[in-house]
């Protein structure tokens, strides 16, 4: 890729970008011009200097770093309330995510190539996949306790259909010419497989992982609420106790943004790994 052409990408990002900000920056404008009019209550909706002034205080640390004696800087720079949240909430996404994906995609597979294991598996995945996680609240407590074990159940209950279902429809829906090919070139039931029917669903399998991680951490921030005592989904619950509207309001803040952030590292993750499919090597 030339030089022209990255700069002219990079412009038009950096345009997009732009644009894409008018409407949330004009809705903060707004909701300062309400809240300085004193239209609505401070305590049910604070204004949002106020709560860019609480999410500051949700991220720095508790602590002088004089009187900090766990670690160095950077561990004293991460032990605020925020940062701990984060990497609690994010370690409890990835191991659900892990799990669920994990038994999903095998089986998704062979449902997808065989139609005796789809049609023994399909009507239990049919009856479950309905069911939404939050539903299997009571029985995760009961089955594992109160604290990780029944948030990582749900995450990965969160995880586990949406990347089942999308390997099932992209194995299902290769295209009948590629397997006509493929055989009459000798190709045999292994190497079709693996050769031809697993690149070919791999667009679908990637959607499936975006859909799923971004169930994910929709489930981590609910069950954050019921069954553990940190998190983003906790902290939120507890300054809703508090009557910290600030608080819950930056926690919210804190949530969408490194939601946005997950669905452009897998945004990028997919162009990269679909650059073969798109016609992007070069």
């Amino acid at each position: 890729m030339s030089t022209q052409n990255r700069r002219r990408q990079s412009r038009e990002r950096w345009r997009e970008i732009a644009i894409g900000a008018v409407v949330p920056v004009a809705a903060i404008l707004l909701w300062q011009w309400v809240a300085m009019n004193g239209w609505v209550n401070p305590q049910v909706l604070p204004a949002p200097l106020d709560v860019g002034r609480k999410w500051v205080a949700y991220l720095l640390p508790l602590v002088p770093f004089e009187a900090y004696t766990e670690g160095g800087w950077w561990s004293w720079a991460l032990s605020g309330e925020l940062p701990v949240d984060i990497y609690t909430s994010m370690v409890r996404v990835v191991v659900g995510f892990a799990i669920g994906a994990g038994l999903a995609l095998p089986l998704g597979l062979a449902m997808g190539a065989s139609r005796i294991v789809y049609a023994w598996m399909n009507p239990l995945v049919q009856i479950l996949r309905p069911i939404p996680p939050i539903a299997y609240i009571p029985l995760a407590i009961l089955w594992f306790g109160l604290g990780n074990p029944p948030a990582v159940f749900l995450i990965a209950l969160g995880a586990f259909f949406p990347v089942l279902m999308n390997t099932i429809a992209g194995v299902r829906h290769v295209d009948g010419i590629y397997l006509r090919a493929a055989r009459n070139l000798g190709a045999g039931g292994l190497t079709l497989f693996l050769r031809v029917i697993l690149p070919a669903s791999v667009p679908y399998i990637l959607s499936g992982v975006r859909i799923g991680i971004g169930t994910a951490f929709i489930v981590v921030i609910v069950s954050e609420m019921i069954a553990v005592n940190n998190g983003l989904g906790f902290r939120i619950l507890e300054a809703r106790e508090y009557f910290w509207s600030d608080k819950i309001i930056a926690g919210m803040i804190s949530i969408g943004m490194l939601g946005l952030a997950i669905d452009i590292a897998m945004n990028r993750l997919n162009n990269y790994l679909l650059r073969w499919h798109r016609g992007l090597e070069h």
